[in-house]
């Protein structure tokens, strides 16, 4: 289980790093591609192929910046990309959304991020009703905002990521209550939420700490067209902090 690793860091800050999918015509895929990450992306076109390549150029550039190592000798291990391959020792979440993605990492700790664009989930009370916990319900119907909805929806979305769980049948192991109190099922004491929006988005990092941090977190410029690994500029974006929450230990 993710939140058992044996290598925690609990002093490590999350970074969070970010770019805008790039545009341009059909290309061959670039030769860094993994097996795997070759076999999914020609399962792609069009804009949906773009975004892929771009999050797989991402990661690339997120370990490189956090290792401080060329991005051209980074990879993420097989599979998921929840873990660097090359160099090892980092831990990584990956999210994507009308053409932005986000890659989060940490040196040594499990960690789950969630993106979603503030617009999204207009008809939020389905949701609530069939997946959320009667205490979530409750105080969510009577706050009636779908942002409120968006924070929580998002906290949950990390924290499945940070556990190495699914959706289904885990929306609950995180109950989140008035004011943003947190509560999970891991045995451990040290995990930690923050909440931030960042170019008309809602971002939100759950990861193992010993205290709540803001994440660095870094807009870069977005890829070449032809996606080549070169080192790349970070831009200026406006982010502003939401909320910062311990989570607690969910009593049985």
């Amino acid at each position: 289980m993710a939140g058992s690793s044996s290598d925690f860091n609990p002093e490590s800050r999350p970074s969070v790093w970010l770019c805008h999918q790039t545009d341009g015509p059909e290309i061959a895929h670039p030769h860094w591609l993994t097996d795997y990450e070759r076999q999914t992306a020609s399962k792609f076109s069009g804009p949906r192929e773009r975004e892929y390549l771009s999050s797989r150029w991402l990661i690339r550039q997120a370990i490189g910046k956090s290792a401080q190592v060329a991005p051209d000798l980074c990879c993420p291990v097989s599979g998921r990309p929840n873990a660097s391959g090359t160099p090892e020792g980092w831990r990584l979440s990956l999210s994507h959304s009308q053409g932005l993605s986000a890659c989060a990492t940490l040196s040594g700790s499990p960690i789950g991020l969630d993106l979603e664009p503030c617009q999204r989930h207009a008809q939020w009370q389905k949701v609530v009703k069939r997946w959320f916990s009667p205490v979530e319900q409750e105080w969510l119907f009577r706050e009636d905002d779908s942002n409120t909805f968006l924070k929580v929806w998002t906290l949950k979305e990390a924290w499945l990521k940070a556990t190495g769980r699914g959706i289904a049948g885990n929306l609950q192991t995180l109950e989140v209550r008035k004011n943003f109190e947190i509560y999970g099922d891991q045995p451990e004491q040290d995990w930690q939420a923050a909440c931030c929006y960042i170019e008309g988005y809602l971002l939100t990092v759950v990861y193992r700490g010993s205290r709540p941090l803001w994440p660095e977190i870094t807009l870069l410029e977005p890829p070449p067209r032809d996606f080549a690994l070169v080192d790349t500029e970070p831009m200026e974006a406006y982010w502003e902090p939401l909320f910062q929450r311990t989570i607690r230990r969910k009593s049985p």
